[in-house]
């Protein structure tokens, strides 16, 4: 059966349309989904992140209310006169008014006087408690996650030991272990010395709260983080506490409404948080829902992984939400399709044979015949496409000239800059030798003149003018070398110590006050000679500036990335416009009536094979600072 070249041209385009649209559709369910997922992540990394700081809040809370209560003066006296009524009273007041679960008072042996929670138990020694300890060798308040065994917890009273009681709920995934029970405790945890009126440590006040079956912070963070809000009446967001791979605090709810005390984290998480201590962010199945999840280790003082952070978004919010949007984006994809096949039918007939001209068209130009012109007599859009393809052509035409042109303009200037750069060096080579005899026979003429000979003060201006020549061609000559650095270990104290030491002595500086900040700073890898040439040569130009009388401030630091020494020259002069800031580093650059402006260039040179900056900031009319930045460590070593 013979198929008419219309039908051949609508099947094609319906076959085009189809595959395209079955591939968009695919790609795009692909790239939603992914999406979408992948936003989930970072939000519920982000919650993470805020999750964490309202725990590290708990804990610095119970530090700076330790801190605050061991320096009450009550506290002081009633400790130094051995009021150990006193004490009970107002320890005991204290941690009610806080609702602190323990708080307790050791002597400077860390043996104990007063534990508030139960103050029939006393005497014991808690030298041996990892934040006691502490306090007891360095008197800083110390506060972090700590667990408390079951031993400790007795000697706290019967109903905190009830609290720490968790049962383990057998839990899909889990790691298998052998236990059933939790006897221990989790605990936010703080320690503060407590220092006579001579300063002396005289004891060790200790508190802080459990976290088993404590839902204060797991809720704080549902409420911050996710402001109470629901899914077809499911919680959105959840956290959760584990204590090794056991939930002692969760807002995560079971099938009666119930918190999930007791179940325990998947053995995937636990083998990615708990072992190889490393954050877990992906999407998991918690008790009875699934959840874009995020965990993270807990670890005690001493680094030690002793329990999980948990924080996790409702998946099925995300599912619906990319659900939806394939729908709409399928939908837009089938009328797409069926509009682009009623389009195209109706195309077909009138664009068969344009398309054709313009397709020859098109081959004679990609194989660079931009002359060729598409004649057509008939009128219509597919005549002004026809004349827009020729006047395509036309500018494509004139811009491949003008590229041309430009392209060889651009190399022909680059091969003069290169020339002219060795042609420079060859001259100050050259020119170099004949000054230095220049200087030397007019040196040798003064020698033979009397005082008052008149000739005497234009051999001076010979010497003046031939001795400025010599420090352009040594400018030259610095800029056109571009030497290496000899890298080797340097103080850069050291370096402005003894540039300051050079210049200070000429006339210029006699009324110049130095200003010096020079902190200690680490050595690094520079050639002290290039470097002391830059110093020096900034230097001078800020004496210039303030035309030999001001103040000039020379400070090195530490960046704010811990990574350079920034050294800051800062002079009262004249300061520069915004117009020259621009060009100061710019060869033969300058604005003096005397000079050859290649000492900025050079000294710009050398920073930037040091692997270095220069940054320059002035204010017109009221002085200027040269910043420079040193890598601590260079690229490479």
């Amino acid at each position: 059966m013979k198929i008419s070249l219309r039908a051949k041209l609508i099947i094609s385009f319906l076959a085009v349309i189809i595959i395209c649209g079955l591939v968009a559709t695919a790609v795009a369910i692909r790239l939603i989904g992914t999406g979408i997922i992948s936003q989930a992540q970072d939000k519920v990394r982000i919650d993470l992140n805020s999750a964490r700081h309202i725990y590290q809040n708990e804990i610095q809370g119970i530090k700076a209310l330790l801190r605050f209560t061991a320096r009450r003066f009550f506290i002081k006296n009633a400790f130094l006169d051995k009021d150990i009524e006193t004490l009970k009273r107002h320890l005991e007041e204290i941690r009610k008014a806080e609702s602190l679960d323990i708080l307790t008072l050791t002597d400077e042996n860390g043996q104990v006087i007063v534990r508030s929670r139960n103050l029939s138990v006393y005497g014991d020694s808690q030298a041996h408690d990892e934040l006691v300890s502490r306090v007891l060798s360095g008197t800083q308040v110390i506060g972090a996650t700590v667990i408390v065994p079951r031993a400790e917890l007795v000697k706290e009273g019967t109903d905190i030991t009830e609290q720490a009681y968790i049962k383990f709920i057998p839990t899909p995934k889990a790691k298998p272990t052998l236990e059933n029970e939790q006897t221990s405790a989790m605990c936010v945890k703080a320690a503060a010395p407590v220092f006579g009126y001579d300063g002396n440590l005289i004891g060790v006040l200790y508190g802080g709260n459990l976290l088993n079956r404590n839902y204060e912070i797991v809720d704080r963070v549902k409420e911050i983080v996710y402001q109470e809000v629901k899914y077809k009446g499911k919680d959105i967001g959840t956290a959760t506490i584990f204590q090794g791979d056991l939930r002692i605090s969760t807002n995560v709810k079971q099938e009666d409404g119930s918190r999930a005390i007791g179940t325990r984290v998947s053995e995937e998480v636990y083998e990615q948080v708990l072992e190889k201590g490393l954050p877990w962010i992906d999407r998991a199945f918690v008790v009875n829902n699934w959840y874009i999840a995020a965990y993270e280790p807990i670890k005690n003082i001493e680094g030690k992984i002793i329990g999980v952070l948990y924080v996790g978004i409702l998946e099925e919010k995300f599912m619906d939400m990319r659900n939806r949007a394939i729908a709409m984006f399928s939908g837009i994809t089938l009328t797409g399709m069926i509009m682009a096949l009623v389009v195209s039918s109706f195309l077909a007939k009138g664009i068969l044979q344009p398309i054709k001209r313009l397709v020859f068209a098109s081959g004679r130009w990609a194989k660079g015949d931009l002359d060729y012109q598409i004649k057509t007599t008939r009128k219509g859009d597919i005549a002004k496409l026809a004349e827009t393809f020729n006047s395509m052509a036309s500018s494509l035409k004139e811009r491949d000239n003008k590229l041309k042109e430009y392209t060889s303009q651009q190399i022909m200037k680059s091969e003069r800059l290169a020339t002219l750069g060795q042609l420079a060096a060859g001259v100050a080579h050259e020119i170099n030798n004949p000054l230095g005899g220049i200087l030397m026979y007019v040196h040798l003429a003064l020698e033979d003149l009397d005082e008052k000979n008149v000739l005497r003060t234009n051999l001076e201006k010979a010497i003046t003018e031939t001795t400025r020549c010599k420090d352009i061609v040594k400018g030259l000559l610095d800029f056109a070398r571009q030497t290496e650095p000899k890298i080797e270990q340097s103080d850069v104290n050291e370096i402005l110590e003894r540039t300051l030491d050079l210049v200070k002595n000429q006339a210029l500086f006699q009324n110049v006050k130095i200003s010096r900040s020079l902190p200690s700073l680490p050595k690094i890898l520079m050639d002290a000679g290039q470097i002391q040439q830059v110093f020096a040569n900034i230097i001078l130009n800020a004496t210039e500036a303030m035309e030999g009388k001001g103040e000039l401030t020379v400070a090195a630091r530490m960046s704010h990335d811990n990574e350079h020494i920034e050294i800051e020259f800062t002079d009262t002069g004249c300061g520069i416009s915004t117009e020259n800031r621009k060009k100061i580093f710019d060869p033969f650059f300058t604005t003096k009536e005397v000079g050859h402006g290649l000492g900025l260039a050079v000294s710009h040179g050398i920073i930037a094979r040091h692997e270095g900056t220069i940054e320059v900031k002035s204010e017109y009319g009221k002085g200027t600072s040269f910043i420079i930045r040193l890598p601590l460590k260079r690229e490479g070593d």
